[in-house]
């Protein structure tokens, strides 16, 4: 597969990571910053590599979701149990500016690859530690997923209907979320070495943390009123109305009429002016009080129409609604197209793949997909080279399982 080193116009040209770990929460953190033109060298197991490669749907064995998490990456087999290996990740430490890890707090310690350990050789590194629990605590050893981390965070609990178990989202947030607070944390580091000429810092991300930091007013009520937020299903309690609602068609509409002036536009598009008029409705803690009855004179207009007439209507009275997406949506919007949101590249036998585009859109570096996720250890013997290790020396090593 062939892969391009351009990063010309990319914000992150010349960051080098080394990234530790498998599966999701510290590769997607890498992978983002790879996105925008950082250098990542991924370190997998010899034979099988990241488990990742074999998740959900599979092209000739490869994982789709593979091809697109690992774009822009340089695949190096290492067996990091062996001590040949982890002296190589000590060699690669030293030049890189930041490394990325999710093994369970104290692996890398065992293996001489910690903090004390990166941090002595390359004093400006960073390190980005993911964990389930973090790395102190008393549940710091514990294994930590991202459907445990989204209980624990409190996110679970409020998900789904009342009369029902707690449910999903459908996709791994504890991790992507995870994630996304790690490739932050490594950038205001990078950026407090450059800018303040200091030394590198570890960036402690838990699964669970990352959740819970996005549960809003959770704990504040809690802490004031002893109210415990419980799942309401597709409303969304304390401000009215939003919902979502059935059309005639069996399809569903998302209906988010909770501004003030919204409001009244969505009643009068409803041909409900005695509402749109009422004063007690004027405001949202006046339609919180009456929300089941505004919810029912929305729901007996959706209906009576189909989806595709309720959003021409709402969308024409200036009205916030949607269509709840499938993947055949997304894939056939043409808003999509139009953001370059669906990109198509080719598999390693020439057949082609839609990825996702690239978030966040810079005006002027944006970032791109160079290649999809390579194949197993297909860098292992450019990078072995460039810290001076020969070709013969690649063979053994190869041949006692170490790459």
């Amino acid at each position: 597969m062939s892969q391009s080193n351009d990063v010309k116009g990319m914000p992150l040209k010349g960051v080098r990571v080394l990234e530790l770990g498998s599966l999701i929460a510290g590769p997607y953190a890498s992978a983002l910053l790879a996105q925008f033109g950082a250098e990542v060298i991924k370190v997998e197991p010899p034979q099988h590599g990241d488990p990742l490669r074999k998740w959900r749907k599979l092209h000739d064995g490869t994982s789709l979701w593979w091809y697109t998490q690992s774009r822009n990456k340089k695949s190096l087999t290492l067996d990091l149990k062996k001590e040949e290996a982890q002296e190589i990740v000590r060699r690669i430490a030293q030049d890189v500016d930041i490394v990325i890890e999710n093994f369970r707090p104290g692996t890398l310690e065992k293996w001489g690859l910690g903090w004390a350990h990166l941090s002595a050789l390359n004093p400006k590194l960073v390190m980005v530690r993911i964990s389930g629990y973090g790395q102190s605590g008393p549940y710091s050893q514990r294994p930590g997923f991202a459907a445990i981390a989204e209980c624990m965070g409190g996110l679970r609990h409020v998900t789904g209907f009342p009369d029902r178990p707690p449910v999903r989202a459908g996709v791994s947030l504890g991790d992507t979320l995870a994630s996304l607070y790690g490739a932050i944390g490594a950038l205001l580091a990078m950026h407090h070495v450059k800018v303040n000429h200091d030394v590198g810092q570890f960036i402690d991300v838990a699964l669970y943390e990352a959740v819970f930091a996005t549960m809003e007013s959770l704990i504040p009520e809690y802490a004031a009123f002893g109210h415990v937020r419980e799942r309401t299903g597709s409303a969304l309690p304390g401000i009215s109305p939003s919902n979502t609602y059935r059309c005639a068609d069996g399809q569903y509409v998302v209906i988010a009429g909770n501004g003030d002036a919204i409001f009244k536009r969505l009643m009068n598009a409803l041909g409900r002016q005695d509402l749109a008029e009422d004063s007690e409705l004027a405001r949202n803690d006046g339609r919180v009080k009456h929300n089941d009855k505004l919810d029912s004179a929305i729901s007996q207009w959706t209906i009576e129409r189909s989806l595709n007439e309720v959003l021409s209507i709402l969308e024409t009275a200036d009205v916030p609604c949607g269509r709840v997406y499938s993947a055949a949506d997304i894939a056939e919007d043409p808003h999509y197209a139009a953001r370059e949101m669906i990109q198509t590249h080719q598999l390693p036998d020439g057949q082609p793949i839609k990825l996702p585009g690239i978030v966040p859109k810079l005006s002027s570096t944006p970032g791109r997909t160079q290649w999809i996720g390579p194949d197993l250890g297909a860098n292992t013997d450019e990078i072995l080279t460039s810290i001076g290790i020969g070709a013969e020396e690649i063979k053994r090593l190869r041949a006692n399982g170490v790459v």
